[in-house]
């Protein structure tokens, strides 16, 4: 577990902390958030196993869904936060989001050794009934995000209506629990940033010419 360094109340998880019932001698005092919200925690990382890290017969290319997660898992690099409460505004979700940014940058320096493999994932687990907002909030925090050289991306159930990159048909960003993600932009993210000038501008300061074979039509398009 993290704690962040200047507010107690944030804290991250990593899987190993998420100890089921079944570990609770070994565990006698989880943190409040883990025993209130270990279910979902775990439903998570359950997911990510089974999920994230295998092929899909719908994704349209080889390979896991998501190509960073296992190594993610395997670093203790695949971290969790809980922010319980629901009601939020797209203001107020936003404003909540903002302390993980920059605790991402102070945890996962670009250039580090686990700059590639973090990913911090803050659940919203009171948000089920209010995935608009989550989709809302995601559109304001990425200018901001963009800038930093960080992506952020939602995840719920509804699942979030943007395609696969590969199948049209598909719906890539379907999770159990509902929440915000954040991670390093890497090169193969330039399909997402393409649309918006500065978005694209903040892909070729950090990455120039740098674009994977595959993708170099699309960047001499852009």
């Amino acid at each position: 577990m993290i704690r962040h360094p200047q507010d107690d109340t944030l804290v991250l998880f990593d899987p190993a902390d998420l100890l089921d019932a079944a570990d609770a001698e070994q565990n006698p005092a989880p943190h409040p958030l883990a025993a209130e919200h270990g279910a979902d925690l775990r439903a998570v990382v359950a997911w990510a196993r089974a999920y994230l890290t295998r092929p899909h017969p719908e994704l349209g290319r080889r390979g896991p869904v998501c190509p960073y997660a296992q190594a993610s898992l395997d670093r203790n690099a695949f971290l969790l936060a809980v922010q319980p409460g629901g009601g939020h505004t797209v203001a107020s979700l936003s404003a909540l989001l903002a302390p993980y940014r920059d605790w991402f940058l102070d945890l996962a320096p670009r250039g580090g050794p686990a700059a590639q493999s973090t990913t911090v994932l803050v659940l919203l687990p009171g948000m089920r009934d209010a995935r608009e907002v989550i989709d809302a909030a995601q559109r304001e925090l990425k200018d901001a995000y963009v800038g930093h050289g960080l992506m952020i991306g939602e995840f719920h159930d509804g699942p979030p209506d943007k395609a696969g990159l590969w199948n049209q048909d598909f719906r890539p960003l379907r999770s159990p629990v509902p929440m915000l993600v954040i991670r390093h932009m890497v090169p193969t993210d330039l399909p997402f940033l393409i649309s918006d000038e500065t978005h694209l501008a903040a892909y070729r300061d950090l990455f120039g010419e740098q674009v994977p074979g595959h993708l170099r039509d699309l960047a001499g398009r852009a």
